[in-house]
């Protein structure tokens, strides 16, 4: 088992290793407008799972799936020349789910505020079932009570 710090330090330079690949570009006609998120690597170094994103609709997202999986031994040759690693990681792409995620994040945030403006708007007509402060309080005496209390 690898330390996690060099797990680590092997992810990020994987990440940055296959960005640059794809920026200078695959002869895939296939592939998309590409962003690699993440890379986690496993504690024994050998295996490497890519997470990115895919600007784009459903079929361009399928589309540049399938021309990563198609340029997967290029790109893990490429990992290879790059790193100082005894074994060249296997690479597993994974299409990350942050923007329907944050979408989905975005549509709950309004349903709470349409809410939150539903209820201050009841709230604003709204009057109290009892008293406006139910608490009870200690009793206060004006002096004369206090005093007379005392002589008795």
């Amino acid at each position: 088992m690898a330390d996690p710090a060099r797990a680590r330090k092997l992810a990020d330079r994987i990440k940055v290793i296959i960005a640059k690949r794809l920026d200078r570009g695959l002869r895939d006609p296939r592939l998309g407008f590409v962003t690699i998120t993440d890379v986690q690597v496993t504690g024994d170094l050998q295996h490497a799972t890519v997470f990115y994103t895919v600007y784009g609709t459903d079929q361009e997202r399928a589309d540049t799936a399938a021309a990563l999986t198609a340029a997967t031994g290029m790109l893990r040759s490429e990992v290879g020349k790059n790193i100082t690693a005894r074994l060249t990681p296997t690479l597993e792409f994974q299409l990350d789910a942050i923007p329907e995620n944050a979408a989905h994040i975005e549509d709950l945030l309004r349903q709470a505020r349409e809410h939150d403006t539903e209820v201050a708007g009841l709230a604003a007509g709204a009057s109290y079932a009892g008293d406006e402060d139910p608490y009870v309080k200690p009793r206060e005496f004006d002096e004369d009570e206090a005093e007379g209390s005392r002589e008795d």
